[in-house]
């Protein structure tokens, strides 16, 4: 029993963008990036998508909504500069094979958060944009987690 903890894909640099932050869409890597998620996380039969507020965030799980027939659904507690524990609370309700979208505050802190209550990590911890952590769960308890490194193009 899985759960998918996505980091959006790569977006326009904040320091070139002049609108509002959470407008800031993915740049042609990124959406290249989110069709590669899609195609590796689609078999695995995802039961929901959960987005923070952030357009890249919604764009980077538009295209596993599209092959799944599933809709994005956009959810305060993965936008950034939240406050992890509410996040952490709220991934144990969640439904096994659900997608979550968040960002490079978040997502490290969550994982930390469930480390620190006994789930397993191998593997290198991934918060690169584009990054997928599968995290296992039994009997509503985290209790290994990995990370996929994001899509690559040469």
């Amino acid at each position: 029993m899985s759960l998918f903890l996505v980091r959006h894909a790569k977006a326009g640099k904040r320091s070139k963008w002049d609108d509002d932050d959470t407008l800031r869409p993915l740049v042609e890597e990124g959406v290249r990036q989110a069709e590669v998620i899609a195609a590796s996380i689609s078999p695995l039969q995802p039961t929901a998508l959960y987005s923070s507020p952030f357009l890249r965030c919604v764009q980077t799980l538009e295209p596993l909504g599209k092959a799944t027939g599933l809709s994005v659904v956009k959810h305060e507690l993965l936008a950034e500069g939240v406050d992890f524990t509410g996040t952490v609370d709220w991934m144990h309700t969640l439904a096994d094979g659900a997608v979550m979208c968040s960002h490079g505050d978040v997502i490290p802190e969550v994982i930390d958060a469930l480390e620190r209550r006994g789930m397993e990590v191998s593997g290198f911890r991934e918060s690169r944009k584009g990054s997928v952590w599968v995290l296992e769960r039994r009997d509503n308890a985290f209790i290994g987690g990995h990370a996929w490194p994001p899509p690559r193009f040469e």
